[in-house]
């Protein structure tokens, strides 16, 4: 029996063969899952558009064009309430509040021409109102300060209307009481209150005899018992 002898050659040769196993063990699904994924960027973030204003945009988001007043009339018109707020909240009277736009608006019409971007014409009569109020509060005459003690009203007692009554018909009737001619007279100079050039004229009669008839017939009211107090 013959015994195997290995060269060198044959052992080279086996450990090849005995290597080769291990080498084709590995798979290389293994090697490309070790490797980590790449990262995709994130998106870089936008800033927000700007938000207009709510006259500055139309019904889809855009900016209205600007129009400007055809007229004084129309910016009256169209911003009157909501400039007549504005003057309200500077006084608590509503008679004065319109007085106080009145008079901005006023001012305002002044300078129609003069101011070229009608959008400025709110802020034009805003300040016109707070301007014109403020010299108001400066021109204020102040009639009240404080004191100590109240001040009392001195009353100075007036004639009674029941005694002027019954003077005026007690007058009256004592007037009833004289000649035609003469209560006539009487009546025209301290009733009518004409001179007695027109009590003469209206009489047909001279002054002279207009003064002696009136004179007569106030010494007769002299003399009446119920004009007694009056005396």
């Amino acid at each position: 029996m013959t015994t195997p002898v290995c060269t060198g050659a044959s052992r080279g040769a086996a450990v090849t063969a005995q290597a080769a196993p291990r080498s084709q063990a590995v798979p290389r699904a293994h090697a490309t899952a070790r490797t980590p994924a790449a990262r995709t960027p994130a998106p870089a973030r936008t800033s927000a558009p700007a938000r207009t204003s709510a006259p500055e945009r139309s019904l889809y988001g855009a900016r209205a064009p600007y129009v400007p007043y055809p007229s004084f009339t129309s910016f009256v018109k169209a911003r009157g309430p909501v400039l007549l707020r504005a003057a309200r909240s500077l006084t608590a009277n509503p008679s004065d509040a319109e007085d106080l736009l009145q008079t901005a608006l006023t001012k305002t019409y002044v300078a129609w021409e003069r101011i070229e971007d009608h959008r400025a014409l709110d802020g034009y009569v805003r300040r016109a109102l707070l301007n014109t109020r403020t010299s108001q509060w400066r021109k204020r005459k102040v009639d009240e300060f404080a004191c100590d003690e109240l001040p009392e009203q001195e009353t100075v007692p007036g004639p009674d209307p029941a005694e002027q009554q019954t003077l005026h018909d007690a007058m009256w009737r004592a007037v009833l009481k004289l000649p035609d001619r003469q209560r006539a007279m009487v009546v025209l100079r301290y009733y009518e209150d004409l001179s007695e050039a027109q009590t003469a004229e209206v009489l047909g009669v001279s002054v002279g005899t207009v003064k002696s008839a009136v004179s007569r017939a106030l010494g007769k009211l002299r003399q009446d018992p119920e004009l007694a107090p009056v005396r």
